[in-house]
């Protein structure tokens, strides 16, 4: 099992699930939001972000670069020089045991709080042999195990990793399939059929849809809003914001 890897991993979360939790984010994804808020984990590889807004022109990138920065094999060894955090290295491999010894520190907090930890992404449902070995250890400990999913995934991947999840926080763009294709680069339909069939395991589900500017914010919002209506189904809107915007140049 190839280990996938995390582009970060982000402690006392309040808006990813109940309680207080840890949040991985896995990269690599089967959607590519004109939108999204996480670009750096669009792609599963590793990747380098080059803040140049934060460059001081120090010159300690490039002499420590044993290679030189035009044949760049991701090493790293740039970041940890920059002392003006221009630089930033995306991807990091764990094991599925020091990924769940370092989930595990924070249970204190998660058993106060009703917590836990939630896997997101990108798509952490790209791996759900990995996802479901951390899961079942997290659970095994007593832990609750969040997935945090937009459903583009062969339903196989739900039956692998349903045994260790407790709840899904899944992402619902919007109902039209042009506009999602328009909007995501693919078609809904696998989504909603997911989505569907999840239902029919009693899991908690709670659908979270980021509201758009003119994209789902009118009729498509509507939409969502009679679709989890009908299925009795909690909807969380998510405002948009530009977040990732900054992270999108310094990736190019």
């Amino acid at each position: 099992m190839k280990d996938p890897l995390i582009f970060d991993i982000k402690r006392a979360s309040t808006s990813d699930g109940p309680g207080l939790r840890t949040v991985v984010f896995f990269k690599g994804c089967s959607l590519d939001c004109a939108w999204c808020h996480n670009p750096e984990g669009k792609m599963a590889e590793a990747e380098l972000a080059i803040f140049s807004e934060k460059c001081v022109f120090c010159g300690a990138c490039q002499s420590t670069c044993a290679r030189g920065t035009d044949a760049c094999r991701l090493c790293g060894a740039c970041v940890e020089t920059c002392h003006a955090n221009a630089r930033k290295l995306y991807g990091r491999a764990y094991s599925v045991e020091a990924l769940t010894e370092r989930l595990l520190s924070d249970r204190a907090y998660y058993a106060a709080t009703g917590g836990g930890v939630t896997f997101s992404g990108g798509e952490c449902m790209l791996y759900p042999e990995y996802l479901s070995a951390v899961a079942k250890r997290c659970r095994e400990s007593r832990v609750s195990v969040a997935v945090d999913t937009a459903g583009q995934v062969p339903y196989a991947s739900f039956e692998t990793v349903l045994p260790y999840v407790d709840v899904f926080l899944y992402d619902i763009k919007c109902m039209d399939p042009a506009l999602h294709m328009r909007g995501t680069g693919a078609e809904n339909g696998q989504i909603l059929e997911n989505l569907d069939r999840l239902l029919k395991t009693g899991k908690q589900i709670i659908v979270r849809t980021p509201v758009i500017p003119d994209f789902n914010d009118g009729e498509e919002l509507e939409k969502i809003q009679a679709y989890c209506r009908e299925r009795d189904l909690p909807l969380e809107l998510l405002p948009y914001h530009a977040f990732g915007e900054d992270k999108r140049r310094a990736l190019q």
